[in-house]
């Protein structure tokens, strides 16, 4: 049997190789889900591996979509949701190829402006048509800082967006930008109706916040549409039939929420559940004895990591951040909470991402070297302080390890688990001190990687919520964003890496494989190393 850590670099190792091919050819973190009673009725056709064609399918999760808003949100749970109710003008598969989805072709002009050709037989999910206007529509709204997006930083080197014609769009950038057709292949270029759009803003003038009417009533072109969302229990979405492409092949697809990782595998067990996720790590084996279930293991671009609010003392000194950093033996975590599971980080960038450097040196596990750096830090004595986590059961495990490590250091420390649409709210207002999260990289590029990380432009909903403001680190992520040569560019992501260890705004832990639990009845579901499900070939056997 293929070993998981050689499984796990045989992954790497190819998305990698594809992502760099795709480039020389000019192409959160995970939560989870809910199960329910399993439909087995309203089969009328069969597909080509004779597996029937629709009935419902349930997924538990672990926690709900923030928003349903592309715009609106940048969390895993909800870009999940929204992946299969918008779709982008391209797509990036598991090996990092780009391919065209909204954008039937596309051609760089110069080194700054790009035109995409358009499919012209898409309609919304509320009939209105998909062309050029409302390419323009969606790029200048993600832009708009009145509506503040957490994923305009996706976008912001966008200078102009040209209606060439019905169903040909230009797209002009402040600089050549090397992975611009991978950012618009993320779920925050996802394609919303230009009629939902006008009404969101009318609704604006009206003193309603921003996505207000379409994080309600989200309309897309995807191959699933909205049918209901009761925020903290479930999602449904429905086969949408006039797709382009077909639609999906089952009738509906409900995400319910499940905290407790043991009722999602009971559900799984009984039948009640189609797929679980996440799987934790200690129920992989449990899963796989099932006679009808088995767990899904997926490479994936993801970095957990404990982060510090650098604005507040003391996290606002270097050596207690260093010190703190020396204390928590990742391979510790990796082997107790996730078996295993996954790779010691020594930064920010994942394995497999464009610009990682596996020659960058880590602060390493130290205990005594971490209690004289805080001595000379003039904490000897420690301080008492708190780690907030939403309520994924490795995370809150992983805070009890971290707060028995700080003991030793004299820093008492408080654990606070919240739901994690609040834990988003109040981590991006700068109300905490430390805490524990994760941050997906489905752009397979370093800039996607670090830029909303660490950019002292993105503080709060946009990613960085260590609240770091580094002029260095500014320098060298803007400058890795503007380089178009690749080497250069390597370079220049190896020097950041080089100063994100010394600064240390957080404990860069691991880097996650994603697990799921799978009812043997399903077939044609896979999880993108983005974490994203894929379903719209989903089949459910009688």
């Amino acid at each position: 049997m293929t070993s998981k850590k050689t499984l796990w670099a045989f992954l790497l190792t190819l998305v990698l190789a594809m992502f760099l091919a795709a480039c020389a050819g000019g192409s959160d973190e995970s939560d989870s889900e809910d199960g329910g009673s399993t439909d087995e009725g309203g089969s009328e056709e069969a597909t080509d591996d004779g597996a029937a064609a629709g009935g419902d399918l349930m997924l538990n999760v672990l926690s709900d979509a923030s928003s349903l808003d592309p715009h609106g949100s940048n969390d895993v749970p909800s870009s999940n949701i929204q992946a299969n109710l918008y779709e982008t003008l391209v797509f990036q598969n598991a090996d990092n190829e780009i391919e065209p989805l909204l954008a039937e072709s596309w051609e760089p002009v110069d080194d700054t402006t790009w035109t995409f050709k358009l499919r012209e037989d898409v309609t919304f999910h509320d009939g209105s048509a998909f062309n050029a206007e409302v390419v323009k529509a969606n790029l200048d709204r993600v832009l708009d800082p009145e509506v503040a997006s957490p994923r305009g930083f996706l976008y912001e080197m966008i200078t102009e967006v040209n209606v060439v014609d019905e169903y040909t769009v230009e797209i002009k950038t402040e600089f050549p930008f090397a992975p611009l057709l991978a950012h618009l292949s993320h779920s925050g270029g996802g394609m919303i109706s230009k009629e939902a759009i006008d009404a969101d803003y009318a609704a604006m003038e009206n003193g309603e916040e921003p996505g207000s009417v379409i994080a309600q009533q989200p309309v897309g072109t995807g191959f699933f549409k909205f049918e209901s969302w009761t925020p903290g229990e479930e999602v449904v979405l429905s086969n949408n039939e006039e797709h382009w492409d077909g639609g999906a092949q089952v009738d509906t697809v409900t995400f319910r929420v499940v905290p407790e990782s043991g009722t999602r595998v009971a559900e799984l067990e009984t039948g009640n559940a189609h797929i679980i996720d996440p799987l934790q790590p200690n129920e992989v084996s449990r899963v796989d004895s099932l006679p009808d279930a088995s767990a899904q293991i997926q490479g994936s671009t993801s970095l957990s990591y404990l982060g510090f609010n650098v604005e507040k003392e003391p996290f606002n000194n270097e050596q207690v951040r260093q010190a703190i950093s020396m204390a928590v033996d990742k391979a510790s975590i990796i082997e107790g909470i996730y078996d295993g599971y996954g790779v010691e980080a020594v930064g920010p960038i994942p394995p497999g991402v464009f610009g990682f450097d596996d020659s960058i040196e880590p602060i390493e596990y130290n205990m005594d070297e971490a209690k004289a750096l805080l001595e000379e830090a003039g904490f000897a004595d420690g301080f008492s302080t708190s780690i907030w986590t939403n309520d994924n059961p490795q995370r809150m495990d992983m805070a009890v390890l971290v707060q028995e490590a700080l003991a030793e250091l004299n820093i008492e420390v408080e654990i606070e688990v919240m739901e994690f649409g609040s834990f988003l709210d109040e981590t991006a207002a700068g109300n905490h001190d430390m805490f524990i999260l994760g941050w997906s990289t489905p752009t397979a590029d370093a800039d996607y990687a670090t830029y909303a990380l660490f950019h002292s432009s993105q503080v709060g909903a946009p990613g960085n919520r260590s609240f770091l403001a580094d002029e260095e680190v500014d320098s060298l992520l803007d400058q890795g964003r503007q380089e178009t040569d690749q080497d250069a560019r390597a370079e220049i992501y190896s020097q950041l890496q080089e100063r994100l260890v010394e600064v240390a705004p957080m404990v860069y832990i691991h880097h996650q494989e994603y697990l799921t639990g799978v009812s043997d009845r399903v077939s044609g579901f896979s999880t993108l190393p983005n974490g994203l499900y894929q379903l719209k070939d989903v089949t459910i056997s009688e």
